[in-house]
């Protein structure tokens, strides 16, 4: 039996269908279509494993969660059995009734997502006219008193806005702002060569970021995730693969992390036919990349095993085709020289394409 801790976090996928459009979008690009997504009575077992798992935190994601008819019966369920419920939002389609309403059934706190800080570049990045409506949802949630989470995808296409977007967030009264650089999934891994920012970009960005952490400090948390392509070593994917939390896609799969479908190589096993604690304990997608055995050199020698698990599993798959190779971002691997070509030439503003919009096929 799998030496692995308990969960703490569940990532609820209850819709891959979206109203926004955004070329960064870490769903995959073959989308779940909604005959395929689990039924309500599914979801609530699904709740029901993943307590008796040791979840205690039940995120409710997508796409777009809202467009689930059922979600208030989910966040009813998902609060009785005592779980912290979260609503991942893009905010198209919260109106201040449905939000009440969420909020007595047990909804804890609300996540938005925010493409950009001016009305033009957010619409532009999300493809439809949802600027507006964010803003008033964010009214909505200070309104009720709910915390919440702004959540914005950075790239090259809003990078340099970062100062009007932390101010942004200041002015819809979030406690917590996350600036999470581009990871190249999915969408975002088609658009790749749109969204890769220059070295000369964050450079900018970053003391903008600092000079804000500090001067919020106890009024507002920021969280910046590095844009690991440009960076030495990689990020401590998930803390871990198989450590903290799982998703459970649309359709029922069970992933050790959101991207996981991505390794074509791993097998997937899905909540309708086995249960969460088996696949959480013994399945052989969970275990794969588990503790340090895995490893190969220079992960397995390299005293930062510890502190970045070895990269990203993901994107050593996408980068090399195999995923137990060293994470080509860390300037040890012998595949470093794949992301320095990328950022050589996916930078270059000569015949940038076009971003490629997400939507269902």
């Amino acid at each position: 039996m799998s030496t692995a801790e308990a969960p703490f976090g569940l990532l609820a996928e209850l819709t891959h269908r979206c109203p926004l459009q955004c070329g960064y979008c870490s769903n995959p690009v073959e989308l779940v279509r909604r005959d395929a997504e689990l039924t309500t009575e599914q979801w609530r077992v699904v709740f029901d494993q993943a307590r008796s798992l040791g979840v205690l935190q039940i995120h409710l994601s997508g796409g777009e969660p809202l467009l689930r008819p059922d979600l208030p019966e989910l966040v009813t369920h998902a609060n009785s059995l005592g779980c912290y419920v979260n609503l991942v939002t893009s905010g198209v389609g919260l109106s201040r009734d449905r939000l009440r309403d969420l909020a007595e059934r047990g909804a804890d706190h609300v996540q938005l997502s925010l493409q950009d800080a001016t009305k033009a570049g957010n619409d532009r990045i999300a493809g439809i006219k949802a600027f507006d409506r964010k803003v008033e949802a964010a009214t909505f949630i200070r309104d009720e008193g709910l915390p919440l989470t702004v959540n914005t995808v950075l790239h090259r296409q809003n990078l340099d806005n970062v100062a009007g977007i932390i101010a942004m967030a200041e002015e819809m009264g979030a406690e917590r702002l996350e600036l999470a650089n581009t990871q190249y999934y999915g969408w975002a891994l088609r658009n790749r060569a749109v969204l890769l920012p220059t070295r000369e970009q964050l450079a900018a960005a970053d003391p903008v970021v600092a000079a804000a952490q500090e001067r919020l400090r106890g009024r507002m948390e920021i969280v910046y995730v590095i844009a690991d392509y440009h960076e030495a070593h990689p990020k401590p994917c998930m803390y871990g693969w198989g450590a903290r939390q799982l998703t459970v896609a649309p359709n029922g799969d069970v992933l050790p992390c959101p991207a996981a479908t991505v390794i074509t190589s791993l097998e997937i096993e899905n909540v309708r036919y086995s249960s969460l604690h088996d696949i959480w304990y013994h399945s052989a997608s969970f275990n794969a990349f588990r503790g340090f055995e895995w490893m190969r050199g220079p992960c397995r020698s390299c005293p930062r095993k510890e502190i970045d698990f070895g990269g990203c599993r993901c994107q050593a798959f996408q980068l090399t085709g195999d995923a137990a190779a060293t994470d080509p971002v860390c300037s040890l691997s012998p595949d470093r020289s794949t992301v320095d070509l990328i950022l050589a030439t996916e930078m270059t503003p000569v015949d940038v394409p076009e971003m490629a919009m997400r939507k269902m096929r």
